[in-house]
């Protein structure tokens, strides 16, 4: 392991927001596994003196007076999630239900060793703090909202209670690029499917191999999906469906994980007939070297392992495996349908997240992404149906809904009139393919107007994420201002 270099980044440049994400980031902090870091923000607003208070649900609120001056300032709630998805490469040794984030630098960026960084969303979360600690920044009264598992559901969003804030805006501090102010998103759904099958005995005369597909880039499975990256369980799908021809038997498959990464890794366990078994392996590799040539510049780093392996007792029954092996080949993953309305936008999508299929047992997880209810609804019968074709049983839930773009809210005209100010250009006005708590939240609060913003983080999702040093001071420079310039009630 590397020695982590978290005590030189606390000390980068702005200081209240990385010293405050040093201190975050040695808080276990998974979806749905938040009790410590709740704990944590709770001790931090109480300590500072300021109104603090936990939800019903989970969320926490810390209220901070205007400083003197800009008491008659609309009132603006900052918002950021406290949970961070736990992806770690193979091989490195890190619980997320325990261990802090261990942290490097690399010239520019800030990344981890290994695993998630949790700067989506722990420097949103670290800048508001910055902010609720000053005694020196001028702002309008302030909400903070720090909401709980919006990795894996949006719980805290979906469960924010009416009545507990009074702002007439609100920053989402949640997006990956400085250049851009986001005023819309996807909504989504999980698409479960579920179904049972009969094991047969193994052929004892055949060989057992390990099928390994591993290197892909992955990512965000709502930003990163259109750039086409491979997805492992498609790709190893591919694969078997192929050999299957000549009488490759699935014993287990296994591949990917959270629903809101591309996967990465995929491999399963497969035994071979005797007399195939060369010719078999050759159109394989042959097949893979060929997946590589396409999927080159988006996977470089794309790679297959054959190895043989003890022979499982147990493989699915014929019928079984046919089914299953055109069921996910028919299940659309990626770019479902581009907006006409926004240009370069993705409307619906879908991401193939996880498929495990051992001891009788299958499971495929999906996430469905669509800023349009009606082509959400549309792309959910689309795979609902696929999976049921192939006889197994689907489950929709944890739906939410997209956030409608306002393109003239007046907290966007200021917005935008200062980023022109400060940097002689015009930002990027965008709507995003990512599930942002904003739609959730306007529910709650229809009145509400909502900018999201924030830092440019790369790789969001997977180890590979990373946080750009000039950009987080490009970040802190343009809150700061964006909160003097907040209008009148």
């Amino acid at each position: 392991m590397k020695k982590n270099m978290n005590d030189q980044i606390a000390k980068l440049h702005p200081v209240e927001i990385w010293e405050n994400f040093v201190a975050l980031n040695a808080v276990p902090r998974p979806s749905k596994k938040e009790e410590k870091v709740r704990q944590f923000m709770l001790d931090f607003g109480q300590k500072l003196g300021l109104k603090t208070f936990e939800d019903p649900i989970g969320n926490v609120i810390i209220k901070k007076p205007a400083t003197p001056g800009m008491e008659n300032r609309k009132t603006v709630a900052l918002q950021a999630h406290l949970d961070m998805v736990p992806q770690k490469n193979k091989g490195t040794q890190h619980d997320f239900e325990k261990d802090g984030i261990n942290m490097l630098i690399d010239g520019d960026w800030v990344t981890a060793d290994g695993t998630t960084l949790g700067a989506d969303n722990g420097i949103g979360v670290a800048a508001i703090m910055g902010l609720l600690a000053s005694d020196n920044i001028p702002h309008p009264p302030l909400e903070a909202l720090f909401t709980i598992d919006e990795e894996t559901g949006m719980t805290g969003a979906q469960h924010l209670q009416e009545g507990i804030l009074e702002a007439e805006i609100m920053l989402n501090l949640d997006t990956e690029e400085d250049d851009e102010i986001d005023i819309g998103c996807a909504g989504g759904i999980d698409i479960t499917a579920k179904g049972k099958y009969n094991e047969i005995d193994t052929d004892k005369n055949g060989k057992a191999y390990h099928i390994k597909v591993k290197g892909l880039t992955g990512g965000h499975s709502g930003m990163d999906i259109h750039l086409y990256r491979g997805n492992a369980n498609k790709i190893l799908n591919r694969l078997l469906y192929k050999a299957a021809e000549k009488g490759l038997k699935v014993a287990e498959i296994h591949g990917g994980g959270l629903r809101n990464a591309i996967p990465r890794e995929a491999e399963a366990i497969v035994v071979l007939p005797a007399d195939k078994v060369a010719e078999i392996l050759e159109d394989m590799q042959n097949l893979s070297e060929t997946i590589k040539v396409e999927q080159a510049r988006q996977d470089p780093n794309l790679n297959f392992v054959f190895e043989q392996v003890d022979m499982p007792q147990k493989v699915m029954e014929q019928q079984a495996q046919d089914k299953l092996l055109k069921t996910v080949y028919a299940a659309h993953n990626g770019v479902f349908r581009m907006s006409p309305d926004m240009e370069d936008l993705v409307e619906t999508s879908n991401n193939v997240a996880s498929v495990n299929v051992a001891g009788g047992q299958i499971q495929i997880d999906n996430l469905t992404r669509s800023s349009v209810e009606s082509t959400k609804e549309d792309l959910a019968n689309n795979l609902k149906s696929a999976y049921e074709l192939g006889g197994l049983q689907v489950e929709l839930s944890g739906s939410y809904p997209g956030w409608k773009p306002n393109p003239h809210a007046q907290i966007l005209s200021v917005m935008t009139d200062l980023y022109e100010k400060m940097y002689h250009e015009k930002p990027k006005v965008v709507a995003c393919h990512a599930g942002l708590e904003c739609g959730i939240i306007k529910s709650h609060y229809p009145d509400m107007e909502m900018i999201s913003f924030g830092p440019t983080i790369q790789g969001a999702h997977s180890p590979d994420e990373r946080v750009s040093i000039k950009s987080v001071q490009k970040f802190w420079q343009y809150l700061k201002e964006t909160l003097k310039n907040i209008p009148e009630k």
